[in-house]
């Protein structure tokens, strides 16, 4: 969406969505790295209900939105985004996934953090942004 096409009102649902999930991450403690790091050493599944009661919550929005509403409520339509599987992909999810289990740190519990004063996620940020930094460079070469 580009920002042409925000409205007050769309800004004003994007900010409760956003608040919204801050404060369910912030919640159930998935702002914290040393919860999310137990999760990885599978000593604690907390992790897996939040991930998975969003999944559900999503797989449900996705397939009843569009045959209850025939529109989405803020204007334009609904649509799908195909998936595209290539190396880049692959290569991108493993590097997540090990920057993850190193850091115990994903983006948006990341800066959900922040609100909660965990100010020592702004290491884990800034080397996001390096990363995020890096693979635009990359692409534009």
């Amino acid at each position: 969406m580009s920002t042409s096409q925000l409205t007050p009102g769309k800004l004003l649902a994007v900010l409760a969505a956003g608040a919204l999930f801050g404060f369910g991450l912030a919640l159930s403690t998935m702002v914290q790295p040393e919860v999310v790091l137990s999760f990885l050493r599978f000593e604690d599944f907390g992790l897996m209900l939040v991930m998975g009661g969003a999944v559900l919550v999503t797989l449900l929005a996705y397939q009843l939105a569009p045959r209850v509403l025939g529109r989405p409520l803020l204007g334009g339509t609904f649509h799908q985004h195909a998936s595209h599987w290539n190396r880049d992909t692959l290569t991108g999810a493993a590097l997540f996934g090990v920057g993850w289990g190193l850091s115990g740190v994903c983006p948006g519990p990341a800066i959900a953090g922040l609100g909660t004063g965990n100010w020592s996620l702004l290491w884990a940020l800034a080397g996001i942004a390096l990363g995020a930094l890096a693979q635009g460079m990359r692409a534009k070469v």
